[in-house]
This record gives C-alpha cells, sequence and structure tokens, in this order.
C-alpha cells in the first residue's frame, strides 16, 4: 500500500541536503577541540553548521549552543539562573510545561522567566510574545526578567528572527525542519549568562560540556539553510493552500467537526480538528490501516491515552480535547495527496455515523 505522510509537526523528513551533509561529515575523523588538522576539519564541520543554524533564526553563530535537542535546551528552565520562578505558558509543549514553577509567583525580586511556545505543536496557532515594558516582560500583574521562546515548529515555516523577536533565549530542534533527530540548540542572547547545560570539558563555548555530535549538526545546519530557502522561495505558501482545500473539503460533509483555530494565525501547514464522539487515537489507526499518517496531538504524547492538555487549556471539554486529530503537511505534500486524504476520511467517518457513534 501507498503511503502518504502527513505528519511533519511530529517530525519532518530528512532533506536530502541535510543526509549528503551528515554522509560527508562520517568521514571526518578529528575531534573538534583537538588542534590538529583533522581536528580543525571538524570544528569547520561545527561552525559551518553554526553559522547556517544562525542564518536561519535569526541570530549571531555565538548565540548558537548545540544540544540533543530542544527538550534538553530547555533544561535551562531548571538551572539557578532561569529564576527561582518560571511561568509556562499553559498551552506550550511539554518540554517547557515540565519546568513551570509559577504556584507562588513573587512580586519582587529578580530572575523570573516566562517561556512560551511561538507556534503550537498541536493546534499551529502562532502567539505574539507580550511587548517588553522597560527591562521586563508583563505576566499578568507580575513581570519577568527573561523570555524564552519555544521557536521548534517557527523556524523554516514562518518569518522569525530571534534578533527582532526581543527574547533572551530559543530552543528548537533539527528534526522539525528536515534534519536528523537528536541534535538542536538553545539560542542565547549575546552578553546574557548563563549556567552550564552540562559540565565537563567546556564544549560550546562552555554552554555545554561534551564532544560535539559533528555528523547531527552536520545535517543540522543543512537542513536550515535549505529551510530557509524554502521559506524565501515561498513554498510554504502553496502548503498553506492545501491546508485550507482540506478544511473546506470536510467542512462542507461534516458540520459537527470543529476546527481548531480556524480564525487564528496559524502555522501555514496544520490542522487540527475535532470531531466529537469519535476518539482521535481510533481516526489515528483508521487512517493508518488506510495508509496515511497522522497523529493525535504532540508526538512527544501521542503514544498516551488521554486528553490534550493544550486544547483542554483553550476551553475544549475533555472529550472534545480526545477527539481531535492533527494533520500537518510538509513542503512536499501534494493536492493530490490531501484529496486522498479527504476521500479516506470522509470514508471512515461515515462509517462512524452509521455506527451511532
Amino acid at each position: 500500500m501507498a503511503r502518504t505522510y502527513l505528519d511533519y509537526n511530529a517530525t519532518a523528513p530528512l532533506r536530502p541536503e541535510a543526509r549528503e551533509a551528515m554522509i560527508a561529515a562520517m568521514d571526518v575523523v578529528g575531534n573538534p577541540s583537538s588542534v590538529h588538522s583533522e581536528g580543525r576539519k571538524a570544528k569547520h564541520v561545527v561552525e559551518t553548521a553554526r553559522r547556517q543554524v544562525a542564518a536561519a533564526v535569526g541570530c549571531q553563530p555565538q548565540e548558537v549552543v548545540f544540544t540533543s535537542g530542544a527538550t534538553e535546551a530547555a533544561r535551562f528552565l531548571a538551572h539557578p539562573k532561569a529564576g527561582c520562578d518560571v511561568l509556562v505558558q499553559d498551552t506550550a509543549h511539554d518540554a517547557l510545561w515540565a519546568h513551570n514553577r509559577m504556584e507562588n509567583w513573587p512580586e519582587g525580586g529578580t530572575g523570573h522567566t516566562l517561556a512560551m511556545g511561538l507556534a503550537n505543536s498541536e493546534t499551529g496557532i502562532i502567539t505574539e510574545p507580550p511587548a517588553k515594558v522597560g527591562d521586563t516582560w508583563p505576566v499578568g500583574e507580575a513581570h519577568a526578567d527573561w523570555l524564552l521562546l519555544d521557536v521548534t515548529q517557527a523556524v523554516g515555516r514562518i518569518p522569525f528572527a530571534f534578533s527582532w523577536s526581543g527574547a533572551d533565549f530559543a530552543v528548537m530542534s533539527a528534526h522539525k525542519l528536515g534534519g536528523p533527530k537528536g541534535v538542536g540548540a538553545l539560542i542565547v542572547r549575546q552578553g546574557v549568562d548563563i549556567d552550564a547545560l552540562q559540565s565537563g570539558g567546556g564544549q560550546e563555548m562552555g554552554r555545554r560540556s561534551g564532544t560535539e555530535n559533528i555528523i547531527g549538526i552536520a545535517g543540522f545546519g543543512a537542513a536550515a539553510e535549505a529551510a530557509a530557502r524554502d521559506l524565501d522561495a515561498g513554498r510554504w505558501d502553496e502548503v498553506a493552500q492545501f491546508r485550507n482545500i482540506l478544511e473546506k473539503r470536510l467542512s462542507e460533509s461534516t458540520k459537527e467537526t470543529i476546527f481548531v483555530g480556524k480564525d487564528a494565525n496559524r502555522l501555514p501547514n496544520t490542522s487540527c480538528f475535532i470531531t466529537p464522539g469519535w476518539k482521535g487515537e481510533t481516526q489515528v489507526m483508521v487512517m493508518d490501516l488506510a495508509g496515511f499518517a497522522v497523529s493525535a496531538g504532540s508526538a512527544c504524547s501521542s503514544g498516551k491515552v488521554k486528553a490534550s492538555r493544550v486544547l483542554q487549556a483553550m476551553g475544549y471539554d475533555e472529550g472534545q480535547s480526545a477527539s481531535a486529530l492533527r494533520v500537518s503537511l510538509g513542503p512536499d505534500t501534494t493536492e493530490s495527496e490531501v484529496m486522498a486524504f479527504c476521500d479516506a476520511w470522509l470514508r471512515e467517518h461515515e462509517k462512524f455515523r452509521a455506527r451511532g457513534r
């Protein structure tokens, strides 16, 4: 059976540019910390990728700290210099939410951090960071001294530059933009001091020790560069058209289906829709059997049978939140694939209705 991949928000297929860069890096012998010729060649691979990632994120190369992914980068929030209190946006990814420490947000003091996602992985909804007031970020009646943005879903899909975002930190993962899994970055605004993510030999400017994963980093850099080209070329505008075709086709045939954030500013590729009473996990399974890879929510939690925390935070009840399906397209998705998905989903929806729910 032919397969159609419509789960780009979970992970994007590896870009050919990333594969080629990784294969080339496999033949680089040296350790990037060594001063001999072989070590300098390895260092060159790392620094080339750092410049590529920086260009895609809109920051300075020295602001890029390579990590194993956004989850490790977000561990910065657990360090003392992130502040004794961290407020995490209630719709943020679990990688941030795990560090929420807002039970007793103090009125005074320093070092408090606001952490939020720029674009939600489940709904695609884009959230603008709050406007900075003086030297702090407003958080209700209180203020935060630092702002951390999760830009994992945004980079390479919508215009973004760390330099004009106003954020102090950002986190991201390579595999969301067509790079390899297991590599990402923490972006740290120049001049900001942080504790090391992990101690040891002092790699990554003393911020994340351990011999660099030059194969993964090479793929990350190449993918970031290719993703930036796609964005500049307008390829995601076509993706948005296909997403809109999908939602129009389904909405015309299923009046009870709710399209989350349809009128909100969203990523161009993401459609999250709720069909009350039809479990999201069931939809994922029947669509998988029909040859389509989709998701019931964030990939980090989609294997767990539970309602979406994000959707409940948005005001949907537990039953609705458990009945959501996420379809996320990519620059290689075709209109015929979208229409084939619609045909298959509508057939399964008719079966669902015939069973009387």
